[in-house]
């Protein structure tokens, strides 16, 4: 692997990630990293895309994660990355940052530059105390982040209609805007976009139709959920 020069990606002192040692203290730590999320656009412009997922290893009490790099908007591949990990935090819904966010961070420090946005499988704000996987990750790596999420984890909404690109707001229990239920492709359920980190809700939204080409799925984390398939049958 080659060396990674420290103008091209600073990675923060406490990407450490300690485990915390309850479920108390753990979303005590989800809501002070929750102050930090920033909910408008930090950037100038997107040349870079990178799709992320993850996923256990069967028996082996580790995660494997994969990153793929993309030019943006031409969705031309420039790199994968990937990286397992020891599992070291228990599976519990709404803490899953803490079990699976090791491995992501381990991931993106294989990158030989920082791309511009990070488009993560999971929730961003869209979550019960507003720090999903993609919020947690792109606070601690203090790059912008969207989450796309397969499936709700919180909130209400009304069906979007049927066409590609009608979507309606995904809204909290206390009434606020935390996402877009976006209908992707005409006759398939839709995708739950949110905010992860220093982006808005719209141009979230934007993206994750940009790069949306022909499935349900964006294909930056389609490409991703493929790269990690194909870890998880080669891993010994």
């Amino acid at each position: 692997m080659k060396s990674i020069d420290s103008t091209e990606k600073k990675i923060p002192n406490y990407l450490d990630y300690k485990t915390p040692p309850s479920r108390q203290e753990a979303e005590a730590i989800q809501r002070e990293l929750q102050k930090k999320v920033v909910t408008h656009n930090e950037f100038k412009e997107i040349r870079t895309i990178a799709g992320v997922d993850l996923a256990p290893l069967p028996g082996a009490e580790k995660l494997v994660c994969g990153i793929i790099v993309f030019s943006y908007p031409g969705l031309e591949e420039s790199e994968r990355v990937s990286a397992v990990v020891k599992e070291q935090f228990p599976y519990i819904p709404g803490l899953l940052a803490f079990r699976e966010g090791p491995a992501i961070i381990e991931a993106f420090k294989n990158l030989r530059g920082k791309p511009d946005l990070l488009m993560i499988d999971g929730q961003g704000i869209a979550h019960p105390r507003g720090l999903g996987i993609a919020s947690h990750v792109g606070v601690l790596l203090d790059t912008p982040t969207i989450g796309v999420a397969k499936e709700k984890l919180y909130g209400k909404y009304k069906e979007p209609g049927e066409t590609e690109g009608a979507w309606t707001p995904l809204i909290s229990s206390n009434g606020n805007n935390i996402g877009a239920v976006l209908r992707t492709k005409k006759g398939t359920k839709p995708v739950f976009v949110s905010i992860g980190n220093k982006i808005d809700l719209r141009t979230a939204v934007r993206i994750t139709l940009a790069c949306t080409k022909g499935y349900r799925i964006p294909e930056p984390t389609r490409q991703a959920d493929i790269f990690v398939a194909l870890l998880k049958s080669t891993y010994k």
